[in-house]
């Protein structure tokens, strides 16, 4: 007979609070009634115990941590974590990491099967990390760099980077303003800021063969899955793509990328440097090519990114003039409206902004109509 008065759910959770004691253990908590699970030793393995181990496991041009790291402000060393590990952690903890999910990779208000920025950053930390583990680099700064390459992107994808250009002296470069301003105050390894800084294909090489990894991986990760996505969206076919592509990689996502991962991990074996095998770097490009003359730069594309720079600009003259709407209630206005301080800080503000966001405060602050806004696209 069943149970007339069956506990809810909400009373068999409450009653697991506070773990469960475990009998002549010491004086210890363990998370179920029959867990069972140890380590098997009594033994701990040491932050500096782990950096003899990658030292002697890792190549020879491999980055290896050390100590508390290279970072402007010096710091003590965690007693566990590497240098590196601790620079993931941060940005995985990070606002502007956080706000990532709400910025466009290429369809502005993203539906819910398609990447945004933050799906963007995970996918390319998988795509580098395979490489790294193979090829014997340090994976955890791989991962720093790869989780955090993109946190200085604003809203509305790469057409942010039009926008708040003219209020930047040499332009708005989203690597360069992310480790330079808006990772700043997580004190970052200056490998780590390295790799983000010049992850781009048009910036100087990066110093680490990770950050080398990481510009090819986040290459070979929107091509290839902003592709997917606008093939989900009705934007293109399979069918379009060039028969190079099909041929060498295949149409499915889950090929190209073995094909993109496979063909560095050969080309870094046989030669010991970070590249790609030439007819799978061809495809690539090739690829590429394809997404931007039929996704990024097609009349629907145009019209958004001419929607975003409008919206941006906009909001970027309104706190320029209105400073004090940067600061919380209570906060002591530091900066005069139009000075040089207050359009580094609207900058700073707009580019830090989600999509929808930046939307609302149009809306809020400029009176502007949905009308006026970008739109998002449909599946």
């Amino acid at each position: 007979m069943e149970n007339e008065n069956p506990k809810s759910r909400a009373e068999s959770w409450a009653e697991t609070m506070l773990g469960h004691t475990a009998d002549a253990s010491g004086g210890i908590t363990l998370a179920h009634s029959d867990s069972w699970a140890g380590s098997g030793t009594r033994e701990l393995v040491d932050r500096r115990s782990r950096e003899e181990l990658e030292n002697e496991n890792l190549t020879v041009l491999a980055t290896r941590s050390f100590s508390g790291g290279n970072r402007v402000l010096e710091e003590e060393p965690d007693p566990f974590r590497t240098c590196f590990e601790r620079d993931r952690d941060r940005i995985l903890h990070a606002s502007s990491f956080r706000r990532l999910a709400g910025k466009t990779q290429v369809f502005v208000f993203p539906q819910d099967h398609q990447r945004t920025r933050l799906t963007h950053a995970l996918e390319v930390s998988q795509v580098a990390t395979s490489v790294a583990r193979a090829i014997g680099l340090n994976v955890a700064l791989t991962e720093a760099i790869a989780l955090g390459h993109d946190c200085g992107h604003g809203p509305g994808g790469h057409a942010s980077e039009d926008a708040l250009s003219p209020y930047v002296e040499g332009g708005y470069d989203h690597a360069v303003w992310g480790a330079d301003v808006t990772l700043v105050p997580l004190n970052l390894c200056v490998e780590t800021l390295d790799g983000i800084r010049n992850h781009s294909w048009s910036r100087p090489a990066p110093q680490t063969p990770e950050g080398e990894v990481v510009s090819w991986a986040d290459r070979i990760a929107y091509v290839c899955h902003d592709f997917e996505d606008s093939v989900a969206a009705g934007v293109v076919t399979t069918d379009q793509l060039p028969e190079q592509v099909r041929v060498v990689c295949g149409v499915r996502r889950d090929q190209q990328l073995r094909t993109f991962i496979g063909a560095m991990i050969d080309a870094t074996a046989a030669t010991g440097r970070i590249a790609m095998e030439n007819k799978c770097a061809d495809a690539l490009a090739t690829f590429r090519k394809f997404n931007y003359e039929n996704i990024y730069m097609r009349k629907e594309s145009r019209g958004q990114a001419e929607s975003v720079i409008r919206l941006l600009r906009a909001l970027v003259e309104h706190y320029i003039a209105n400073p004090r709407l940067m600061y919380s209630p209570g906060e002591r206005n530091l900066f005069d409206a139009n000075s040089n301080e207050a359009i580094k800080l609207a900058v700073t503000y707009v580019g830090g902004m989600t999509d929808r966001f930046a939307c609302r405060q149009a809306i809020f602050l400029l009176n502007w109509t949905e009308s006026q806004l970008p739109k998002g696209i449909g599946i």
